[in-house]
């Protein structure tokens, strides 16, 4: 809004102060929201880092539990023992508020299964097809809470990123125009007051020299 397009009168003015508190006062909000999502964020952060770690170490261990199972039990009887699996880790999808942001909620059922759902009252398994599936187990459940943490690090930074855009936009552009907006409608104001004072005294002035 250029300041020269505002009329300049006392309601414009009288708005435009209302303006200007109100606009403050979303400034100061959206920084302290600002600020506390900044914080959450790299707390959200060093628990993705520390999962990412636990990923990579899972996923190892993973691999090798399952590696030594075929060596010692065979390929055969380690693809055995997953085709009898009787049920299927399954993943509810919700959601929970971080400063009024909505990020997911992810919970992983039937990840532990018991030896009656593995199968194992059918087919010969060994302890070390146990141990894989064991770690395969702890490693889903570290992959689910992973993916849970990482989106609601990237929905975090981009809320960050559009409220700093906010911030910027009230702070840079629209209250500094409101402001300039403010100081013509006063300067136009006051010289239409003096031009009105001055009008009134040369009429007094003619209205008197005609006596």
């Amino acid at each position: 809004m250029a300041a020269r397009d505002v009329t300049p009168t006392r309601s414009v003015l009288l708005d435009l102060k209302r303006r200007i508190k109100l606009s403050q006062s979303g400034h100061k909000i959206l920084k302290m929201k600002r600020d506390g999502l900044i914080l959450e964020f790299f707390e959200i952060m060093e628990k993705a880092r520390q999962m990412r770690v636990g990923v990579a170490s899972d996923f190892q261990l993973a691999m090798k539990k399952i590696t030594i199972a075929k060596v010692v039990d065979g390929e055969l009887a380690v693809k055995s023992a997953a085709y009898a699996l009787k049920s299927h880790p399954e993943v509810d999808l919700s959601s929970k508020s971080i400063m009024g942001l909505m990020v997911p909620r992810v919970e992983a059922n039937n990840i532990h299964t018991t030896l009656l759902q593995k199968g194992y009252g059918v087919i010969e398994t060994s302890a070390y097809i146990e141990d894989a599936a064991a770690a395969f187990e702890k490693l889903l459940i570290t992959l689910i809470r992973a993916a849970e943490i990482e989106t609601a690090m990237k929905k975090l930074l981009d809320e960050i990123e559009k409220t700093k855009r906010r911030v910027n936009a009230l702070e840079f552009k629209i209250i500094p125009e409101f402001k300039e907006s403010e100081r013509f409608v006063k300067f136009r104001l006051e010289e239409m007051s003096r031009e009105e004072t001055t009008r009134l005294k040369h009429l007094k002035k003619k209205g008197a020299s005609t006596e």
